[in-house]
Protein backbone atom coordinates (compact mmCIF):
# COMPACT_ATOMS: atom_id res chain seq x y z
CA UNK A 1 0.00 0.00 0.00
CA UNK A 2 1.49 3.39 -0.94
CA UNK A 3 1.63 6.36 0.99
CA UNK A 4 -1.04 8.21 -1.20
CA UNK A 5 -3.22 5.31 -0.59
CA UNK A 6 -6.14 5.63 2.22
CA UNK A 7 -6.14 2.79 4.71
CA UNK A 8 -9.15 1.00 4.40
CA UNK A 9 -11.37 0.30 7.33
CA UNK A 10 -11.20 -3.32 9.55
CA UNK A 11 -14.00 -5.52 9.83
CA UNK A 12 -13.38 -8.89 11.92
CA UNK A 13 -15.16 -11.66 11.36
CA UNK A 14 -15.52 -14.39 14.05
CA UNK A 15 -16.45 -17.95 11.97
CA UNK A 16 -17.17 -20.98 14.72
CA UNK A 17 -17.55 -24.39 14.10
CA UNK A 18 -19.64 -26.56 16.67
CA UNK A 19 -19.53 -29.58 17.29
CA UNK A 20 -15.65 -29.97 16.00
CA UNK A 21 -16.27 -32.28 13.53
CA UNK A 22 -18.45 -32.19 10.27
CA UNK A 23 -19.16 -28.41 10.66
CA UNK A 24 -15.30 -27.99 11.55
CA UNK A 25 -14.10 -28.98 7.90
CA UNK A 26 -16.75 -26.82 6.17
CA UNK A 27 -15.96 -24.04 8.06
CA UNK A 28 -12.17 -24.80 7.48
CA UNK A 29 -12.99 -24.80 3.56
CA UNK A 30 -15.08 -21.49 3.83
CA UNK A 31 -12.62 -19.43 5.67
CA UNK A 32 -10.13 -19.86 3.12
CA UNK A 33 -11.87 -18.08 1.04
CA UNK A 34 -14.37 -15.63 2.52
CA UNK A 35 -12.52 -12.74 2.38
CA UNK A 36 -12.30 -12.91 -1.05
CA UNK A 37 -16.01 -13.20 -1.27
CA UNK A 38 -16.98 -10.61 1.22
CA UNK A 39 -14.51 -8.40 -1.08
CA UNK A 40 -16.39 -9.58 -4.28
CA UNK A 41 -19.91 -9.18 -2.55
CA UNK A 42 -20.36 -6.79 -0.05
CA UNK A 43 -17.51 -4.25 -0.26
CA UNK A 44 -14.37 -3.68 -1.85
CA UNK A 45 -13.78 -0.90 0.16
CA UNK A 46 -13.12 -3.08 3.45
CA UNK A 47 -10.07 -4.98 4.77
CA UNK A 48 -11.76 -8.14 5.54
CA UNK A 49 -9.85 -10.35 8.25
CA UNK A 50 -11.45 -13.84 8.74
CA UNK A 51 -10.52 -16.28 12.46
CA UNK A 52 -11.62 -19.08 12.48
CA UNK A 53 -12.00 -20.83 15.59
CA UNK A 54 -13.56 -23.39 18.25
CA UNK A 55 -13.66 -23.29 22.30
CA UNK A 56 -17.02 -21.61 24.50
CA UNK A 57 -19.26 -22.27 21.50
CA UNK A 58 -20.72 -25.63 22.88
CA UNK A 59 -23.46 -27.40 20.58
CA UNK A 60 -26.36 -26.60 22.82
CA UNK A 61 -29.39 -28.91 22.57
CA UNK A 62 -31.47 -27.66 25.06
CA UNK A 63 -31.97 -24.12 24.53
CA UNK A 64 -31.97 -24.65 20.50
CA UNK A 65 -31.12 -21.58 18.00
CA UNK A 66 -30.81 -18.66 20.92
CA UNK A 67 -28.69 -20.09 23.68
CA UNK A 68 -26.35 -21.01 21.05
CA UNK A 69 -26.44 -17.46 19.61
CA UNK A 70 -26.08 -16.42 23.22
CA UNK A 71 -23.11 -18.38 23.28
CA UNK A 72 -21.62 -16.92 20.28
CA UNK A 73 -22.26 -14.16 21.77
CA UNK A 74 -19.99 -14.27 24.42
CA UNK A 75 -17.08 -15.64 22.20
CA UNK A 76 -17.55 -12.76 19.84
CA UNK A 77 -17.02 -10.17 22.54
CA UNK A 78 -14.30 -12.02 24.36
CA UNK A 79 -12.52 -12.55 20.85
CA UNK A 80 -13.39 -8.51 19.80
CA UNK A 81 -15.26 -9.82 16.48
CA UNK A 82 -16.94 -7.43 14.83
CA UNK A 83 -19.46 -10.01 13.67
CA UNK A 84 -19.94 -13.75 14.13
CA UNK A 85 -20.98 -16.61 12.61
CA UNK A 86 -21.62 -20.62 13.63
CA UNK A 87 -22.38 -23.21 11.69
CA UNK A 88 -23.58 -26.63 13.62
CA UNK A 89 -25.14 -29.56 12.27
CA UNK A 90 -27.67 -29.47 14.75
CA UNK A 91 -31.14 -29.84 13.38
CA UNK A 92 -32.98 -26.99 14.53
CA UNK A 93 -36.93 -25.64 14.44
CA UNK A 94 -38.61 -23.19 14.61
CA UNK A 95 -42.43 -22.31 14.44
CA UNK A 96 -42.68 -26.56 13.98
CA UNK A 97 -40.16 -26.24 10.11
CA UNK A 98 -36.70 -26.67 10.16
CA UNK A 99 -34.52 -23.41 10.61
CA UNK A 100 -32.26 -22.67 8.22
CA UNK A 101 -30.10 -19.65 9.84
CA UNK A 102 -30.91 -16.91 12.14
CA UNK A 103 -29.40 -13.36 12.61
CA UNK A 104 -29.06 -11.21 15.40
CA UNK A 105 -28.57 -7.68 15.11
CA UNK A 106 -28.23 -6.55 18.72
CA UNK A 107 -25.85 -9.43 19.30
CA UNK A 108 -24.24 -9.34 16.07
CA UNK A 109 -23.88 -13.05 15.67
CA UNK A 110 -25.55 -15.52 13.28
CA UNK A 111 -25.95 -18.90 12.87
CA UNK A 112 -26.57 -21.52 9.75
CA UNK A 113 -27.80 -25.45 10.44
CA UNK A 114 -26.25 -27.08 8.20
CA UNK A 115 -28.21 -30.23 7.59
CA UNK A 116 -31.40 -27.82 6.86
CA UNK A 117 -29.36 -27.31 3.61
CA UNK A 118 -29.45 -30.73 2.24
CA UNK A 119 -26.85 -32.52 0.70
CA UNK A 120 -24.88 -29.33 -0.93
CA UNK A 121 -24.16 -28.26 2.61
CA UNK A 122 -20.68 -26.44 1.43
CA UNK A 123 -22.05 -24.85 -1.61
CA UNK A 124 -25.16 -23.49 0.60
CA UNK A 125 -22.46 -22.54 3.29
CA UNK A 126 -20.89 -20.52 0.77
CA UNK A 127 -23.53 -18.69 -0.66
CA UNK A 128 -25.28 -17.92 2.51
CA UNK A 129 -22.33 -16.76 4.79
CA UNK A 130 -21.75 -13.70 3.07
CA UNK A 131 -25.35 -12.36 2.97
CA UNK A 132 -25.87 -13.14 6.85
CA UNK A 133 -22.65 -10.70 7.54
CA UNK A 134 -24.02 -8.35 5.34
CA UNK A 135 -27.39 -8.68 6.90
CA UNK A 136 -25.63 -8.04 10.47
CA UNK A 137 -23.37 -5.51 9.62
CA UNK A 138 -26.67 -3.61 8.22
CA UNK A 139 -28.85 -4.24 10.62
CA UNK A 140 -26.51 -2.76 13.30
CA UNK A 141 -25.67 0.22 11.07
CA UNK A 142 -22.27 -0.33 10.38
CA UNK A 143 -21.49 2.31 7.99
CA UNK A 144 -18.51 0.49 6.41
CA UNK A 145 -20.78 -1.30 4.14
CA UNK A 146 -23.35 -0.26 1.98
CA UNK A 147 -26.84 -0.92 3.52
CA UNK A 148 -28.17 -4.38 2.29
CA UNK A 149 -31.33 -6.15 2.55
CA UNK A 150 -31.01 -10.05 2.37
CA UNK A 151 -30.86 -11.67 -1.07
CA UNK A 152 -32.26 -15.26 -2.41
CA UNK A 153 -29.16 -16.98 -2.42
CA UNK A 154 -29.97 -19.00 0.80
CA UNK A 155 -30.73 -22.35 -0.45
CA UNK A 156 -33.57 -24.18 1.02
CA UNK A 157 -35.19 -20.56 2.59
CA UNK A 158 -38.80 -20.63 2.15
CA UNK A 159 -39.44 -17.36 4.00
CA UNK A 160 -38.35 -15.06 6.76
CA UNK A 161 -39.66 -14.18 10.08
CA UNK A 162 -38.86 -11.01 11.86
CA UNK A 163 -37.19 -7.93 10.63
CA UNK A 164 -34.58 -4.73 11.10
CA UNK A 165 -36.65 -3.66 14.18
CA UNK A 166 -36.61 -6.47 16.35
CA UNK A 167 -32.83 -7.15 15.30
CA UNK A 168 -33.61 -10.88 14.72
CA UNK A 169 -34.14 -12.70 11.56
CA UNK A 170 -35.18 -16.46 11.31
CA UNK A 171 -34.94 -18.03 7.84
CA UNK A 172 -37.07 -20.89 7.86
CA UNK A 173 -37.87 -23.66 5.02
CA UNK A 174 -40.73 -25.58 4.04
CA UNK A 175 -42.82 -27.73 5.87
CA UNK A 176 -42.30 -31.28 3.93
CA UNK A 177 -39.78 -30.64 1.33
CA UNK A 178 -37.61 -28.46 3.99
CA UNK A 179 -37.87 -31.76 6.40
CA UNK A 180 -36.83 -34.41 3.69
CA UNK A 181 -33.91 -32.14 3.00
CA UNK A 182 -33.31 -31.70 6.91
CA UNK A 183 -33.05 -35.92 6.99
CA UNK A 184 -31.04 -36.09 3.88
CA UNK A 185 -29.04 -33.28 5.70
CA UNK A 186 -28.26 -35.08 8.41
CA UNK A 187 -27.36 -38.16 6.83
CA UNK A 188 -24.85 -36.35 5.04
CA UNK A 189 -23.31 -34.64 7.94
CA UNK A 190 -22.91 -38.23 9.29
CA UNK A 191 -20.67 -39.40 6.88
CA UNK A 192 -22.48 -42.85 6.10
CA UNK A 193 -18.90 -43.56 3.94
CA UNK A 194 -17.26 -43.24 7.65
CA UNK A 195 -19.63 -45.99 8.72
CA UNK A 196 -18.74 -48.25 6.25
CA UNK A 197 -15.14 -47.91 6.29
CA UNK A 198 -15.79 -48.13 9.58
CA UNK A 199 -17.37 -51.83 9.98
CA UNK A 200 -14.18 -53.84 8.42
CA UNK A 201 -14.61 -56.76 10.81
CA UNK A 202 -18.40 -56.63 9.65
CA UNK A 203 -17.20 -57.40 6.06
CA UNK A 204 -15.13 -59.58 6.92
CA UNK A 205 -17.60 -61.65 9.37
CA UNK A 206 -19.93 -61.51 6.28
CA UNK A 207 -17.51 -62.63 4.10
CA UNK A 208 -16.13 -65.34 6.33
CA UNK A 209 -19.82 -66.56 5.94
CA UNK A 210 -20.53 -66.31 2.63
CA UNK A 211 -17.27 -68.51 1.81
CA UNK A 212 -18.67 -71.01 4.25
CA UNK A 213 -22.08 -70.87 2.77
CA UNK A 214 -20.92 -71.53 -0.84
CA UNK A 215 -19.26 -74.45 -0.22
CA UNK A 216 -22.94 -76.18 0.68
CA UNK A 217 -24.94 -77.54 -1.91
CA UNK A 218 -28.50 -77.45 0.31
CA UNK A 219 -27.67 -73.40 -0.43
CA UNK A 220 -27.46 -74.01 -3.69
CA UNK A 221 -31.17 -76.21 -3.84
CA UNK A 222 -32.23 -73.83 -1.38
CA UNK A 223 -32.19 -70.29 -3.56
CA UNK A 224 -32.78 -72.28 -6.79
CA UNK A 225 -36.57 -73.22 -4.31
CA UNK A 226 -37.39 -69.83 -3.67
CA UNK A 227 -38.92 -66.84 -5.81
CA UNK A 228 -37.63 -63.70 -5.93
CA UNK A 229 -40.58 -62.64 -3.02
CA UNK A 230 -39.10 -64.33 -0.85
CA UNK A 231 -35.26 -63.51 -1.28
CA UNK A 232 -36.37 -60.08 -0.95
CA UNK A 233 -37.50 -60.55 2.17
CA UNK A 234 -34.65 -62.26 3.48
CA UNK A 235 -32.38 -59.45 2.51
CA UNK A 236 -34.50 -56.97 4.01
CA UNK A 237 -35.05 -58.75 7.48
CA UNK A 238 -30.85 -59.32 7.25
CA UNK A 239 -30.48 -55.79 7.29
CA UNK A 240 -32.89 -54.93 9.39
CA UNK A 241 -31.86 -57.29 11.55
CA UNK A 242 -28.31 -55.94 11.07
CA UNK A 243 -29.50 -52.58 12.12
CA UNK A 244 -30.92 -53.41 14.99
CA UNK A 245 -28.05 -55.28 16.04
CA UNK A 246 -25.73 -52.42 15.59
CA UNK A 247 -28.23 -49.70 17.41
CA UNK A 248 -28.78 -52.13 20.18
CA UNK A 249 -24.73 -53.91 20.96
CA UNK A 250 -23.15 -50.37 20.47
CA UNK A 251 -25.59 -48.14 22.17
CA UNK A 252 -26.42 -45.76 19.58
CA UNK A 253 -30.21 -45.13 20.37
CA UNK A 254 -30.43 -41.48 21.90
CA UNK A 255 -32.74 -41.24 24.66
CA UNK A 256 -34.81 -37.90 25.66
CA UNK A 257 -33.30 -35.90 28.82
CA UNK A 258 -33.47 -32.47 30.31
CA UNK A 259 -30.38 -31.54 27.77
CA UNK A 260 -31.89 -33.58 24.40
CA UNK A 261 -36.05 -32.59 24.24
CA UNK A 262 -37.73 -35.39 23.07
CA UNK A 263 -37.98 -33.73 19.09
CA UNK A 264 -34.35 -33.61 19.21
CA UNK A 265 -34.06 -36.98 20.38
CA UNK A 266 -36.16 -38.29 16.92
CA UNK A 267 -34.44 -36.37 14.48
CA UNK A 268 -30.79 -37.90 16.47
CA UNK A 269 -32.44 -41.70 16.29
CA UNK A 270 -33.55 -40.66 12.57
CA UNK A 271 -30.65 -40.03 11.41
CA UNK A 272 -28.81 -42.45 13.22
CA UNK A 273 -31.04 -45.24 11.51
CA UNK A 274 -30.72 -43.71 7.78
CA UNK A 275 -26.74 -43.60 8.04
CA UNK A 276 -26.34 -47.09 9.11
CA UNK A 277 -29.03 -48.28 6.70
CA UNK A 278 -26.96 -46.48 4.04
CA UNK A 279 -23.95 -48.15 5.35
CA UNK A 280 -25.20 -51.63 5.88
CA UNK A 281 -26.59 -51.31 1.96
CA UNK A 282 -23.74 -50.31 0.70
CA UNK A 283 -21.82 -53.14 2.64
CA UNK A 284 -24.31 -55.51 1.20
CA UNK A 285 -23.33 -54.29 -1.96
CA UNK A 286 -19.72 -55.28 -1.75
CA UNK A 287 -21.02 -58.37 -0.28
CA UNK A 288 -22.92 -59.68 -2.84
CA UNK A 289 -20.39 -58.73 -5.51
CA UNK A 290 -17.84 -60.33 -3.63
CA UNK A 291 -19.64 -63.17 -3.17
CA UNK A 292 -20.30 -63.41 -7.39
CA UNK A 293 -17.07 -63.80 -8.33
CA UNK A 294 -15.83 -66.26 -5.53
CA UNK A 295 -19.04 -68.30 -7.01
CA UNK A 296 -18.15 -67.96 -10.30
CA UNK A 297 -14.66 -69.27 -9.51
CA UNK A 298 -14.97 -71.95 -7.53
CA UNK A 299 -18.29 -73.39 -8.30
CA UNK A 300 -18.14 -75.03 -11.75
CA UNK A 301 -21.06 -74.87 -14.15
CA UNK A 302 -20.90 -78.67 -14.22
CA UNK A 303 -21.03 -78.88 -10.51
CA UNK A 304 -23.89 -76.56 -10.26
CA UNK A 305 -26.17 -78.17 -13.20
CA UNK A 306 -25.33 -81.39 -11.15
CA UNK A 307 -26.58 -80.31 -8.55
CA UNK A 308 -29.62 -78.61 -9.24
CA UNK A 309 -30.70 -81.05 -12.29
CA UNK A 310 -31.09 -78.62 -15.07
CA UNK A 311 -28.95 -75.80 -16.85
CA UNK A 312 -27.51 -73.20 -14.95
CA UNK A 313 -26.93 -70.26 -16.22
CA UNK A 314 -25.45 -66.67 -15.23
CA UNK A 315 -28.55 -65.91 -12.86
CA UNK A 316 -27.87 -68.80 -11.27
CA UNK A 317 -24.86 -67.20 -9.77
CA UNK A 318 -26.54 -64.25 -8.94
CA UNK A 319 -29.75 -66.17 -7.40
CA UNK A 320 -26.69 -68.32 -5.23
CA UNK A 321 -24.88 -64.77 -4.59
CA UNK A 322 -28.40 -63.25 -3.36
CA UNK A 323 -29.29 -65.29 -1.00
CA UNK A 324 -25.94 -66.51 0.60
CA UNK A 325 -24.93 -62.48 1.26
CA UNK A 326 -28.49 -62.38 3.01
CA UNK A 327 -28.04 -65.09 5.05
CA UNK A 328 -24.33 -64.01 5.54
CA UNK A 329 -25.41 -60.34 6.99
CA UNK A 330 -26.68 -62.24 10.31
CA UNK A 331 -22.61 -63.49 10.58
CA UNK A 332 -21.71 -59.62 9.81
CA UNK A 333 -23.91 -58.91 12.92
CA UNK A 334 -21.37 -60.92 14.87
CA UNK A 335 -18.43 -59.93 13.65
CA UNK A 336 -20.05 -55.78 14.31
CA UNK A 337 -19.80 -56.99 17.89
CA UNK A 338 -15.89 -56.78 17.77
CA UNK A 339 -15.84 -53.26 16.51
CA UNK A 340 -14.25 -50.48 17.79
CA UNK A 341 -16.71 -49.03 20.20
CA UNK A 342 -15.18 -45.19 18.95
CA UNK A 343 -15.76 -46.06 15.28
CA UNK A 344 -19.31 -47.35 15.27
CA UNK A 345 -20.62 -44.81 17.78
CA UNK A 346 -19.20 -42.41 15.16
CA UNK A 347 -22.61 -43.35 13.35
CA UNK A 348 -24.92 -41.98 15.79
CA UNK A 349 -25.68 -38.52 15.28
CA UNK A 350 -25.81 -36.97 18.66
CA UNK A 351 -22.48 -38.39 19.17
CA UNK A 352 -19.60 -36.26 19.33
CA UNK A 353 -16.39 -37.00 20.78
CA UNK A 354 -13.78 -33.92 21.09
CA UNK A 355 -10.61 -34.17 19.83
CA UNK A 356 -8.09 -33.40 22.63
CA UNK A 357 -6.21 -30.21 22.21
CA UNK A 358 -8.59 -29.12 19.86
CA UNK A 359 -8.48 -25.82 21.26
CA UNK A 360 -4.91 -24.97 20.51
CA UNK A 361 -4.50 -27.30 17.25
CA UNK A 362 -7.36 -26.39 15.45
CA UNK A 363 -9.54 -23.37 17.53
CA UNK A 364 -6.48 -20.70 17.15
CA UNK A 365 -7.70 -17.83 15.33
CA UNK A 366 -6.67 -17.87 11.34
CA UNK A 367 -6.47 -14.92 9.71
CA UNK A 368 -6.88 -14.28 5.94
CA UNK A 369 -6.61 -10.90 4.46
CA UNK A 370 -8.87 -9.99 1.46
CA UNK A 371 -6.61 -7.72 -0.20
Amino acid sequence: MTQSEPQRPEIVVGLVATPPDHPARVAARLAAELARVLTERVSADVRWTVQEGWGEVAPRRDGGAEALLDDLARRRADDKWDVAVCLTDLPLHAERVPLVAQTSGRRQVAMISLPALGLRQMQGARAAVPDLINQLLTDATDHRVPPAEMTSRIPAVRRMVGGADAGERRYLASGLIGRARLLTGMVRANRPGRALLGLSKLLVGAFGTAAFALTTDTIWQMGDALGGLRLTVIMLLGLAALVVWLIVAHDLWEKPSRETPNELARLFNLGTILTLTLATALSYVVLFVGTVLVGALLIDTSVLTQVLQRPVDASDYLTLAWITSSLATVGGAIGSGLENEETVRAAAYGYHPQPSGWRDEKGRGQSSDGR
